[in-house]
């Protein structure tokens, strides 16, 4: 066969179907190199889906991922696009495939049905992981997919394939819980500061302060592909009680416990690592791993709850509640100094997060609060909720400062968790549950 004058390792047999796609996808102008570039990612593509040896496949993987990481922003969309429409499922094949399972319902006609219903896309995208460091490009072709996606539904196809093969790629059993402390290689430590989403590190000094003393704990889930990346990491702080505030916990100079007088476990921040893997859940079982490591190095751990943010509240009182005066007193600078404005906001308030927490939904039924929706189906309760948690600015202008303690009773996680999922059931301590009756009530 022919070979293509831009690279002898790849065919050009792309088709009348790649020409045409081609004539569509260079319709905007482009210099001759990102055409020349583009025209190769296309007939490349083709090339690897084909059967190949082991070795050409790595090969050509390889260069495909490079070239298309080297492609401005616009041939990156056309490259995805040309995805979502050259390999997609075959309707004539899949037609096919169903009248000969009905003629003959075999399993080798069932197993025809099953691969007829599998876009060639995902097959690609397989072939494609066999290069070095296949998965961190995935991963960030992902990334490019889910940033177009809103203004190109017809790449909704190419997300769900991502999200399908990589919810086998990073499944439980290839996930490994490592410990990260100050001694933690800084390759890794500067990514735990780079991807903290929940309370902004602001430099070595401030990680330190969260990794290094006894009181102090650190997880994070590693992939064996992704050396020295994190997926998903959980701070944990050992205390005697229950916080009800997170800058005690974060304070410069606070004095560390003893080991031995912690009875307490919070879960105060996690955070995901990997944008490209949306959908993938990794932190129920982070968790629950977590705290069994907890458990066999303290045994006299008793109670294990987060310190959580709330970070739909304000938005959903602007939505929902656009009427009420509290959302001027809220755009008020400063508010929570007033004592007497803030003792005056308060009870409402706390009867409005409540009705939140307790009653608010999004389109697909599930508490509306990204956060809640989080914990409630991992299978913990809500314990507490807390008044002026989180002063900071993100704190106050997400959660109107409010902080929640969810709690992970372990011998009743799975039960919480069963239930949420089958009758959307949510565990909250009766103090909690009263704030929304007093609200009700007036």
């Amino acid at each position: 066969m022919q070979k293509s004058k831009t690279d002898p390792a790849v065919q050009t047999g792309a088709g009348n179907l790649f020409a045409r796609l081609w004539q569509g996808i260079t319709a905007r102008s482009r210099t001759l190199r990102e055409r020349r570039r583009q025209q190769w990612l296309v007939q490349a593509a083709e090339t690897l889906y084909s059967e190949l040896g082991e070795a050409s496949g790595v090969s050509i993987a390889r260069r495909m991922l490079d070239r298309y990481a080297a492609l401005p922003a616009e041939g990156k969309l056309d490259f995805l696009l040309l995805l979502a429409t050259g390999f997609s499922t075959n309707p004539e094949q899949i037609d096919s495939a169903i009248r000969a399972y009905q003629a003959d319902p075999v399993p080798a006609n069932a197993q025809k049905l099953h691969h007829a219903t599998e876009s060639r896309r995902q097959e690609l995208l397989r072939r494609l992981n066999f290069a070095p460091s296949g998965t961190a490009s995935l991963l960030r072709m992902r990334e490019d997919v889910m940033r177009w996606l809103p203004e190109h539904p017809e790449l909704a196809e190419v997300d769900a394939d991502f999200e399908h093969l990589f919810h086998s790629w990073f499944n439980r059993g290839f996930l490994q819980l490592k410990p990260i402390d100050w001694h933690t290689p800084a390759v890794v430590l500067e990514k735990i500061i780079r991807y903290e989403a929940v309370h902004e590190i602001t430099g070595w000094s401030d990680l330190r302060r969260r990794l290094d003393p006894p009181d102090r704990r650190c997880f994070a889930f590693f992939h064996p592909t992704l050396v020295d990346e994190p997926l998903i990491f959980v701070e944990v702080a050992l205390t005697e009680d229950i916080p009800d505030a997170i800058a005690p916990l974060l304070a410069d100079g606070r004095p560390p416990i003893r080991t031995e007088a912690a009875r307490t476990a919070v879960f105060y921040s996690i955070s995901n690592c990997q944008p490209g893997l949306k959908g993938v859940a990794f932190g129920n079982f982070l968790i629950k791993q977590v705290a069994e490591e907890l458990m066999k190095e303290m045994p006299r751990l008793r109670t294990f709850v987060t310190l959580s943010p709330v970070p739909g509240f304000v938005a959903w009182l602007k939505r929902h509640k656009a009427d009420t005066p509290l959302l001027d007193k809220l755009a008020r600078p400063n508010w929570q100094t007033d004592e007497s404005l803030a003792a005056q906001m308060r009870p409402e308030l706390q009867s409005l997060i409540a009705e939140y927490l307790l009653e608010a939904k999004n389109k697909k039924g599930r508490p509306a609060d990204p956060v809640a929706r989080f914990h409630l189906g991992n299978g913990a309760g809500i314990e507490h909720i807390r008044w002026l948690g989180d002063v900071s600015a993100k704190g106050l202008g997400n959660g109107a400062g409010f902080m929640v303690n969810y709690l992970y009773d372990l011998e009743h996680v799975v039960a919480n968790h069963e239930a949420h999922v089958k009758h959307g059931t949510i565990f909250a301590a009766h103090r909690v549950r009263a704030l929304r009756r007093t609200h009700s009530a007036a």
